[in-house]
């Protein structure tokens, strides 16, 4: 087989800049809203509020956004959350910039962003096999995380340069990027028949768990990321390393932040012109042991350049995973249940990356941060372990698109 550029597919390269200009500004976002609700009440307690207000809705929401992704036009579900969080960031500049802004509103427009965006996760993710052919959609699900990467990496650090110019100039700035995304968004060119609408019922609304536990390969690579996750919450304990280990300031910090997304993104770089055509199944999971490893390395390391080569091992290899897993998951389900299932998989990542820092954190305060992150580093390779063996078919697969087993007695010529 011939590999194919992405570029070739116009519907693709506007999702991906949609996407990317969205995730930009979301970013951007982001960062002001810290730096403003702590400029304005000085609480530590405050900054944890913003992340309550945005995880709430992205579980409690989940499944009902997944069953709407499933029931309804994709495209026109992704307009309007698209359109909300316009209208949200829009209002944070025009009371930031008129001095009419609070903490309450701050958090109450970042909460309507919030729920805007657990109702387009869903229906965003539904939307890319069918603008791709299945062939290269692990090229292109490589290439939409590779500009959230970028975003992740670069969005923060220009919020952060405008916001000398205020608060409300970020937001503002966001607010464009948000009106680019839905432009590009309401003229990508989607075709997709939803199935005939149902009723929102508790079988309807829990078909993506009944679905997941009925296919061994879904529920197998959907599990793997929830637990890997839950044990290698390295990351939240970067500020003691940096400071009690590493003897280094915020600089280094900084850098330590920063490596597992440079790995990460250069590796989806890769990924995205390359295509994984063979022994898919135990590259998956040498990956998720080779990000146990990276724990394993970053936790003995008291170098900070070990510790961020450690770190920059460990995105690139979380990575390669998540790009197999993603793609699996997209492959294994049918259409009409892509909503759903997309749902169920945010609320498993949403939960295992506040779960799993809970858990580091809890950990490091009852045995130490070197401990804690060891314990992760050896569970991640334990987890492994158990789902090479409990898994059997994923530990044998080969190719991500499987073909058809040969009809037993068929002739095999024509």
């Amino acid at each position: 087989m011939t590999e194919t550029s992405l570029l070739r597919y116009p519907a693709f390269l506007q999702y991906w800049f949609a996407k990317n200009a969205s995730s930009f500004g979301f970013q951007m976002m982001s960062v002001a809203v810290g730096w403003q609700i702590y400029s304005i009440t000085g609480r530590a307690f405050d900054l944890g509020l913003i992340g309550l207000v945005q995880f709430v809705p992205s579980v409690l929401l989940a499944l009902p956004a997944g069953h709407v992704a499933d029931q309804f036009d994709r495209r026109a579900i992704v307009r309007v959350c698209q359109a909300i969080e316009w209208v949200a960031i829009a209002l944070l500049a025009g009371f930031t910039l008129s001095g009419h802004i609070n903490e309450a509103g701050i958090l109450a427009l970042v909460f309507v962003v919030g729920v805007a965006k657990a109702f387009e996760f869903p229906a965003m993710s539904s939307m890319l096999p069918a603008l791709v052919p299945l062939a290269i959609l692990p090229r292109a699900t490589a290439s939409s995380a590779a500009a959230g990467q970028a975003a992740m990496i670069a969005g923060p650090a220009l919020g952060g340069l405008l916001y000398v110019a205020g608060p409300g100039i970020v937001y503002g700035v966001s607010a464009v990027l948000y009106l680019a995304a839905l432009g590009l968004m309401s003229r990508l060119r989607y075709d997709h028949a939803p199935p005939k609408r149902e009723p929102a019922t508790l079988k309807t609304l829990f078909a993506g768990v009944h679905f997941i536990r009925s296919r061994p390969a879904v529920l197998g690579v959907i599990s793997l990321d929830l637990f890997a996750v839950l044990l290698g919450g390295a990351t939240a304990l970067l500020p003691i390393f940096a400071k009690d280990i590493l003897h280094t300031g915020p600089w280094g910090l900084g850098l330590l932040r920063a490596a597992p997304a440079v790995g990460a993104l250069l590796m989806s770089i890769w990924l995205s012109s390359h295509s994984l055509k063979r022994r898919v199944g135990p590259i998956m999971f040498a990956s998720v042991a080779g990000f146990g490893v990276a724990t394993l390395v970053f936790a003995v390391s008291t170098s900070i350049w070990l510790s961020m080569a450690a770190l920059f091992a460990l995105g690139a290899f979380d990575m390669v995973s998540m790009v197999i897993r993603g793609a699996l998951v997209q492959l294994e389900t049918p259409d009409d249940m892509r909503g759903r299932v997309s749902a169920v998989n945010a609320i498993f990542i949403n939960t295992s990356n506040q779960l799993g820092e809970f858990e580091s954190g809890l950990l490091a305060a009852a045995l130490g941060a070197v401990n804690a992150t060891l314990i992760g580093g050896v569970g991640t390779l334990v987890v492994v372990g158990l789902w090479m063996w409990w898994f059997p078919s994923l530990r044998r697969r080969q190719a991500l698109i499987e073909e058809p087993a040969p009809v037993e007695g068929a002739s095999s010529t024509i």
